[in-house]
């Protein structure tokens, strides 16, 4: 057994500094030297491997245990979801339906900035809100890609709307979990998070425009902007504070698709955005007039069956999405086939030690080999049927299969090193050592705790894992500083949120659903601003809720 050792050097300011090391290293590789990600990923690992060993102390064995441990998740279920994502897309690329799909979406707007909004926003927000892990990115950037947006705006936009459903993601798991974590009531923890990503919901689409198109852009079509958020932010708020956790996203992202499109068909915008790249140059491009002063919806020429059909396959993924994400479906499924490896060198031998936890824990280490359940083995049979459906023979299927596993080999290797690296800091405390700085900012507590848990998402990549993490901190550090409990648990998961946008494994799968291998760097130092900005826009809101009389209300409300 081996206890976690979180001032290794004696020195708290040292010590925070080591274990930054690895981050360093990733970002630094990724976002200033342009070092491709497979090759940045494993460097990162290499320092994560230095510094757990060399500084923190984890035996050798533990450590390389601990690595191996994150690379198998790392493929499943997290590259098992891109690879099935992507090998749909190119059925549907290879038989011209994508190209009917996107034909189809201009006769409900030609406008870019609202095809913008219903892609990345309601259908994100439907996919993280189904199945979460990567799903909404993966699917969103394909469409977008084959839409005709740009590489960067497609990775980048596709990150930063998938912010506002993540803590409600893959039916209530991180929410739920969080609960699990601290032992405090699910139900208001659930209503915490939906009171303090509300406004967020509202913002949210806003930002995104502003980020691909500008201002004066965003503002022709507020309007639009406006329904989306709202029709989104209410049904989260109602249901997160009335039926818990589970059906949150799945609600309001439904709602938001309904209101949006229903909307657009006694509405539309004076000028069309005709650009895919918007900002993406560096310059604001400003909307071109098409068909004169008004839109005309473009009339495609393919009949009904043919638009049917070609949106089938994305219809045939939604519905398994749902259903793989269902308990029922996930229970039934594992009564088949479910393996629970308590990994070996790892479970019950790392112990974690106070502040973090009230008493010293043995950390369970247990990999769950559930191919049937997982939610890329649903969106695989959703391929299968759409393969089957567009006329695809299962030799030509296999053959598909087969050259979308090559294409995606260095996203992949970079997917597995990501989460190598993850776990390693995650088994070892270096990730908790740098909780732990934010932990001793007093009265501005609120604001980065919030920080806190963006830092957890941004190095573990899951709202979830970064829940298990610093869940038992942000609960103990609350009841120290005399803060709410339930309010900085419930800050962990909503800061968390904004941090899903730059964790290394979200912006790999934004390249390889893009087909913008390589780039990595690019899309992370696209999206890190708008990360960093919001999540300290939720630390101000945590902390009005905290210290503000009109706010502090919205804590004590039932």
């Amino acid at each position: 057994m081996w206890s976690h050792v979180y001032d290794p050097l004696g020195n708290p300011w040292l010590s925070t500094l080591c274990a930054a090391i690895p981050v360093i290293v990733l970002l630094g590789a990724l976002g200033l030297f342009h070092i491709k990600a497979h090759i940045a990923a494993l460097m990162g690992l290499v320092a994560s491997l230095v510094v757990a060993i060399g500084i923190f102390g984890m035996p050798a064995d533990m450590a390389m245990s601990a690595t191996l441990m994150g690379a198998a998740n790392g493929l499943m279920p997290i590259g098992w979801i891109i690879l099935n994502v992507i090998f749909l897309y190119q059925l549907t690329e290879r038989k011209g339906q994508f190209a009917v799909l996107r034909e189809s979406i201009t006769g409900v707007t030609n406008d870019r900035r609202l095809q913008l909004l219903l892609i990345a926003f309601c259908f994100g927000a439907f996919f993280e809100g189904a199945g979460g892990f990567g799903t909404p990115v993966a699917v969103t950037g394909a469409m977008l890609i084959g839409l005709g947006f740009s590489p960067l705006a497609a990775s980048g936009l596709s990150l930063i709307a998938n912010t506002a459903p993540v803590a409600y993601g893959a039916l209530g798991t991180p929410i739920n979990t969080l609960a699990k974590v601290t032992g405090l009531d699910v139900m208001q923890i659930s209503s915490m998070v939906g009171r303090q990503m509300t406004p967020f919901a509202m913002i949210v689409p806003f930002w995104l425009l502003i980020a691909f198109c500008g201002w004066r852009n965003t503002l022709r079509i507020w309007p639009a902007a406006l329904v989306a958020g709202v029709s989104f932010a209410i049904p989260q708020l109602i249901v997160s504070n009335t039926m818990g956790p589970e059906l949150v996203a799945v609600i309001a992202s439904v709602c938001s698709i309904a209101a949006l499109v229903l909307f657009l068909k006694v509405w539309h915008p004076a000028e069309i955005y005709a650009s895919t790249a918007g900002t993406m140059a560096g310059r604001e491009v400003e909307a071109a007039h098409a068909n004169g002063p008004t839109e005309k919806r473009s009339r495609h020429g393919y009949s009904t069956a043919e638009v049917v059909r070609a949106w089938l396959p994305w219809l045939v993924l939604s519905v398994m999405v749902f259903a793989w994400g269902s308990p029922t479906m996930k229970k039934a499924l594992d009564a088949i086939f479910t393996l629970d490896i308590q990994w070996p060198g790892l479970h019950n031998l790392v112990q974690k030690m106070p502040p973090v936890v009230a008493e010293p824990h043995l950390e369970a280490a247990i990999y769950k080999l559930n191919i049937l359940s997982t939610t890329g083995t649903g969106i695989l049979v959703a391929g299968l049927i759409s393969g089957l459906i567009m006329g695809y023979r299962p030799g030509e299927m296999m053959r598909v299969y087969r050259e979308t596993f090559w294409s995606l080999r260095y996203s992949l290797m970079t997917i597995v090193a990501m989460l190598a690296l993850g776990y390693l800091t995650r088994y070892s405390g270096v990730d908790i050592t740098l909780g732990l700085a934010f932990s001793h900012t007093g009265v501005l507590y609120p604001f980065f705790g919030t920080l806190l848990g963006w830092l957890g998402v941004a190095l573990t990549g899951s709202d979830t894992a970064a829940n298990v993490l610093f869940g038992g901190l942000q609960k103990a550090s609350a009841q120290q500083l005399g803060l709410s409990p339930v309010l900085m648990a419930a800050a962990n998961s909503s800061g968390g949120v904004m941090g899903k946008m730059i964790d290394a494994q979200s912006i790999v799968v934004a390249s390889t659903a893009t087909q913008y291998y390589g780039k990595e760097g690019v899309i992370l130092r696209y999206v890190f601003f708008h990360s960093l900005a919001l999540a300290c826009l939720v630390g101000l809101v945590v902390t009005a809720m905290a210290y503000l009389p009109p706010f502090t209300s919205l804590v004590l409300w039932p």
